[in-house]
Formats: C-alpha cells, structure tokens, sequence
C-alpha cells in the first residue's frame, strides 16, 4: 500500500505539508483546480515557489489575503462555519470527509483550551483561509497520491513565545500541546514556533508514530517542503513516499471497533449521524437490527477506525445520539486486499476508480460512485450511463497494463 513517513526535526505546519507534497508529485495546477472548488472564490493569493533551506531544495507554499499585512487574524469562523464551507463545495466526499476529521480534531483541541463546545470555538488563525486551505489541501494531496498510510517521527515544537489573537503564548501553543499530548515531542534549534496547530491536528488526526522509517517501509523519493523561517537548522519537513508491505502493514494493527445499542432515538438521526462520524475519523459505520430487554426494538450501532480516531468517534456518538456509553473492540488482525487508485477518461469526464489486488492477482475493480454521481449532474444523464462508460474505459486501461497482465 502507499504510504508517507514525515521527519518532522524542524516541526510541522499546513505550509510545510503542501510544500513537500507539492515536491513530492502533485501537480500544482491539479491542487490549485481542486481547492478552487471550496467557495473562497477571490478572498486568498497562493504563491508556490522553489526555495533553499540551508543548502536544500525545498518548495515553498504561500496564502495570503488580498490587500492583507501578512498577520494572521482577520477572519473568525467556528467549525460550525468550516463545516458548512467544506460541505457545500464540490470537493469529493473523501477529501470532505478527510479534511473535516482534521478539523474536527482540532476544534476539540480548541475547545478545551477555551473551555467551550467544539462547533462553538472562534478560530482565529486557524479558521482563516489560508489555514483552511492548508489542511483541505493536505487532504486533496493524498487522495491524489492514493495515500493510506501516514507515518511520522517525533516533532521538534520550537519553544519561545508566539503572538495570537489571544497574547503572547507559550510554544508549544496550548492546542499543540494538547494534541501531542501522546506524541513524542521535543524543542531544539530556534526560539520559534515550528509547530502549528494545522500541522498537530494533521499528525494526530492522520498519522501513526514510527520512531524512524516503519519496518517494511520502501522509500521511492523524498521530498522538502518549506517553513518561513532562516534558522540555523533548516526549516523544512521531510517526506518520504513509498510502499509498505501488506504484511507489516497488518501487524500491530490498531484498528478498534466501537459499539453502542440505541433503541430511543429517531432514525432520522442516523444519516447525519454518518457524515459526523465519517468526519471525525470512522473507516466504516454499519447498523444492525437487534432486540433489546423487553423485546424491545433496537439498533446497534458500530464503527471501525484506528486508535488515534477513538475519542473522536466517541464524542460524536455521546453528543449526536441518545446513547450513554459504549463498547471498544481491539481488532487483532485485518486483511485487506491490495489496493490502487486509478483515473480513466469518459465522455462526461474523468473517473477515479479503485482496482483490488490479491497476490498480485486483480480480483475487483470499480468506479468510484461519487465520481459518477458528479458528472452525471453535470451532464445530466442518468448515472448508470456514466458508471457504464468508466466501467468501458476501465476495463481498457486494464487490458492494457503491464502490472495487471502479470
């Protein structure tokens, strides 16, 4: 499976992250297409340009807001507001559903320094647009990369003092701080913040830690993308792409599974209810009909994820639906297929589709139902025209493949 280790020696921000995924293989103008796709039309200017940092080639990534100084601040929206943003756009329901997730995180951080409700909490820096752009377009970067696995080391935070919306603040800030609470950190090298509450929420919401490269973890290219400051280490975020080995990617599993029965709430409830959880962090949610005591009527409700998504999950389920408690499952193994994404061409437009392989052999293949139900909007044809057509052109693009005729 494809996956990323980050060597974050000179910290994380959303900046940094854009800058090496841009190096690393996304096409600038595929990133700036998506991300035109939010409803922020006019109201930013991204500057991307290649850098040096102490003698390394990085790539620099820069929002700012027209007719702006340059400070972060002006605009306050809650998750409430981010929420209905990223919604409303065209993004695909996997970035939506990824960029949510971090935000999410995120927003409880916030929530608990400021001791309010998440979807109440004033983003100040990190609700501007620029912020929002760097941790939606981390999501479109690895989608576009077929991304499944995230893995870091242990991040240097800086130390000193950074002026927010609030005063002078400690470095690490107090929402970094909370969410590296179980995240090897450390501070070295600057008096600066070289870790942003963007680039925590990231590794938190995303990311498995690995002391170094995971074992089984083959490199293919590495890539550098930049921070703003001069410092006497450079101040860049390493990312190295490769694949991962089916089989070290299964031990150590920490994927759980969360449980709850619910016979008292409206199934209305429930449709919403997925969206939340699928943001927050959820690799599948399923109900199942059951009988509780009293022969009463029911629904258990389950969801799988990794470790580091538990709270989150866990908080919508307790805030979203009438339960008062749940279960967690310890998975001890999962298999999976082995999976790739590939893009086919259509009359209405361009398909991502998702090919499963197993020892090499390929055993399903399938367009991406969202992909088609977007073009068939848009085109205004029924969907199953749309799906048939990328069904056709996959089916080509797989006859023609080196890897699939093996």
């Amino acid at each position: 499976m494809k996956a990323i280790y980050l060597d974050c020696f000179s910290g994380i921000s959303g900046n940094m992250l854009l800058g090496a995924f841009l190096q690393a293989g996304v096409p600038e103008a595929y990133l700036r297409a998506e991300l035109a796709k939010l409803p922020l039309e006019g109201s930013y200017v991204m500057k991307v340009e290649p850098v040096m940092k102490n003698g390394i080639a990085a790539c620099y990534v820069d929002v700012r807001l027209p007719h702006h100084d340059g400070k972060h601040g002006d605009e306050h929206r809650t998750m409430a507001d981010i929420r209905a943003l990223i919604e409303a756009s065209a993004l695909s329901e996997v970035v939506k559903a990824r960029s949510l997730a971090i935000f999410q995180m995120l927003a409880e951080a916030e929530g608990k320094v400021h001791a309010r409700p998440a979807d109440t909490v004033a983003f100040h820096e990190v609700g501007a647009v620029d912020s929002i752009l760097d941790i939606v377009g981390a999501a479109i970067c690895l989608d576009y990369l077929g991304i499944e696995r995230v893995f870091a080391s242990k991040v240097n935070t800086g130390s000193g003092f950074v002026q927010c919306a609030h005063g002078l603040m400690p470095v690490p800030a107090p929402a970094v701080a909370d969410l590296l609470l179980d995240w090897p950190n450390y501070h070295a090298g600057a008096e600066k913040e070289l870790t942003t509450p963007t680039g925590a929420a990231f590794l938190r919401s995303q990311a498995s830690f690995s002391e170094s490269l995971p074992e089984g973890f083959r490199a293919d290219g590495v890539s550098y993308g930049a921070g703003t400051w001069d410092l006497a280490i450079p101040n860049v975020l390493r990312l190295y792409i490769g694949e991962m080995a089916e089989k070290e990617a299964e031990q150590g599993s920490d994927f759980l599974v969360l449980e709850t029965n619910i016979d008292d709430m409206s199934p209305q409830i429930y449709g919403y209810l997925y969206e939340r959880l699928f943001a927050a962090g959820a690799l599948d949610v399923w109900t199942t009909p059951i009988v509780m005591k009293k022969t009463r009527p029911a629904q258990m409700l389950s969801l799988l994820c990794r470790t580091r998504s538990k709270d989150a999950c866990a908080s919508v389920i307790l805030r979203e639906t009438t339960s008062i408690g749940l279960r967690v499952l310890e998975v001890a193994e999962r298999i999976e297929a082995e999976r790739e994404m590939v893009k086919v061409a259509t009359p209405y437009g361009e398909v991502a589709c998702k090919l499963a392989f197993c020892h090499g052999v390929l055993v399903n293949s399938k367009p991406e139902y969202e992909d088609c139900c977007l073009l068939a909007r848009r085109a205004g044809v029924p969907l199953k025209q749309v799906e048939e057509a990328a069904r056709q052109a996959l089916a080509a693009s797989c006859a023609t493949s080196r890897r699939i005729k093996k």
